[in-house]
């Protein structure tokens, strides 16, 4: 066997999803496609299982215990051992779970330190947290290349993601854990635009907290159920700021005074989302034969002939995103004062990617679906729509409720 030669047959991969035809889909980093599998699995469950079982399916079919057999597969993808992840509810609430159980690890101190490309509603938590803590509670934003300097011991908690939503730009979650930890600073690491994406190692990183989604390059669909990682060293004696049911030490005891539950379990909230959760476990089946080096070489590879593309055919356009490609995650982005009718336009003609306020046009490089001839025709239908200003029309400029 040739060394050199990927381990991922990525041909493979993408027969395993539901393409639209005539269609190139450069948005797997907002919302991934739909797994061919998927349907079938959940037409499965609720026929077979909801439909047969009734409620009996908690416990013959296993429904109780998914948050964590769905956790650890999803640990493994990001470097956290078993027992460390759990799934359930959405991407804010375990943010906000997170950032409260980190806060009140360092009592003495009064600073969340974050970046100001960070993705709003992460600072909507912190903002809603230091409302119920109180007003000696400092929320610190700074921009991006200044957060390492800003590491004090002032800070109690670091929360950052590790992708910038918008840019593409990438943390270095190695070097700013280190630098937290020295100060006595915990971490918070939000992996939306990671997981999936290129290779983590919360482990070998020392990070505390992390929390992702699992609707974008995990592709589990429209309202997947976030996850959240607790390093085990903490994860005994953290206090969860929301006391659900099901983070009760004997949930079916149904004691009117809450017990946290043991290790990750006691991160658990409400009933987990079955039907989505099944969703998501067809598409990480297809994780199975995938290395995530992999996943990252042909990432950057078909990032750059994009990038090289559009600067060559598009000169109004301003690179948005890292250039080096080291620097940045799986997604290219730029600016143009018309972004939102461009990508528009874009769309019109079969080349979905997003717009981001204020003037960036986001595209979301995803190996497991996409090739050379996707790339290449993204950029000649961008070139075109711009040479010929296409997207200079009301139909286009009128903007939706979802950009």
């Amino acid at each position: 066997m040739n060394p050199e030669l990927p381990l991922t047959d990525f041909a493979a991969t993408r027969a395993q999803f539901h393409l639209p035809d005539g269609v190139v889909y450069l948005d797997g980093n907002s919302l991934g496609p739909l797994p061919k599998s998927a349907s079938a699995r959940v037409a499965k469950m609720m026929t077979d299982e909801w439909g047969e079982l009734l409620i009996t399916g908690w416990n013959k079919a296993g429904w109780m215990d998914m948050p964590r057999h769905v956790g650890d597969r999803i640990g493994r993808l990001i470097g956290a051992p078993e027992g460390s992840v759990v799934m359930g509810d959405t991407l804010s609430v375990k943010v906000y779970q997170a950032l409260a159980a980190a806060v009140e690890m360092r009592p003495d101190r009064r600073v969340i330190l974050s970046d100001s490309g960070n993705f709003p509603s992460d600072l909507y938590m912190a903002q809603g947290l230091i409302g119920m803590l109180g007003s000696d509670y400092e929320l610190r934003i700074v921009a991006p290349d200044k957060v390492a300097e800003a590491i004090t011991d002032e800070v109690a908690v670091l929360m950052l993601t590790e992708v910038d939503y918008g840019t593409g730009r990438l943390h270095d979650m190695t070097t700013l854990t280190e630098l937290a930890h020295s100060v006595g600073a915990v971490t918070v690491w939000d992996l939306a635009h990671t997981a999936g994406a290129l290779p983590v190692d919360l482990t070998a990183a020392g990070a505390d907290f992390a929390v992702g989604c699992t609707y974008k390059y995990l592709n589990g669909g429209p309202g997947a159920p976030a996850f959240i990682y607790v390093a085990p060293r903490h994860a005994p004696h953290i206090r969860p700021a929301l006391a659900g049911w099901l983070g009760h030490d004997t949930p079916f005891a149904f004691e009117q005074r809450y017990r946290a539950g043991q290790g990750i379990d006691r991160m658990r909230v409400g009933t987990p989302p079955i039907l989505q959760m099944v969703a998501l476990e067809a598409a990480l089946d297809i994780w199975d034969d995938i290395d995530l080096d992999d996943v990252r070489a042909r990432s950057i590879e078909l990032s750059e002939r994009f990038l090289v593309g559009v600067e060559a055919g598009c000169p109004d356009l301003t690179l948005a995103s890292p250039r080096d490609p080291a620097e940045r995650g799986s997604q290219v982005s730029f600016r143009f004062e018309h972004g939102y009718a461009a990508m528009q336009a874009m769309i019109a003609n079969g080349v979905i990617g997003d717009f981001r306020a204020p003037d960036i046009m986001r595209f979301g490089i995803t190996p497991l679906y996409l090739d050379e001839t996707d790339i290449d025709q993204a950029v000649a239908t961008l070139t075109r729509i711009l040479e010929k200003r296409l997207w200079d029309t009301p139909a286009f400029k009128t903007r939706a409720a979802v950009t």
